[in-house]
């Protein structure tokens, strides 16, 4: 893997791997917002992109310039195979850490 994925860069990879063909930064924005029920400021949002991009897990294209956009392009996002094999190794890091502190859980939960 390259590099660390924090809490944020997680989201933000799962978040553009559910949107498919529609992952634009509006939409990654508000898709998170809404499923994490959070504030995501658009600077935040951006830093991470680029920070995705240069490891190297996501890439970006520019669509078609629109009417409603006043001739402005959105810029689109995909996972690359190192985004997905990154989203796996953290998966199942968690799910292995998950199984083993579910005996503690429990009996932290059960006094």
């Amino acid at each position: 893997m390259k590099g660390f994925i924090g809490e944020f860069e997680e989201l933000v990879l799962l978040t553009i791997a559910c949107l498919g063909e529609e992952a634009y930064g509006v939409a990654i924005k508000e898709n998170i917002e809404w499923r994490a029920d959070r504030k995501v400021s658009i600077g935040a949002l951006h830093s991470t992109i680029t920070r995705l991009e240069e490891k190297g897990f996501i890439k970006s294209w520019l669509g078609g310039a629109t009417r409603e956009r006043g001739g402005r392009r959105k810029r689109y996002f995909e996972l690359t195979h190192s985004g997905k094999a990154a989203l796996h190794s953290i998966k199942t890091l968690r799910d292995d850490l998950w199984q083993n502190a579910k005996v503690n859980l429990e009996m932290n939960y059960e006094k």
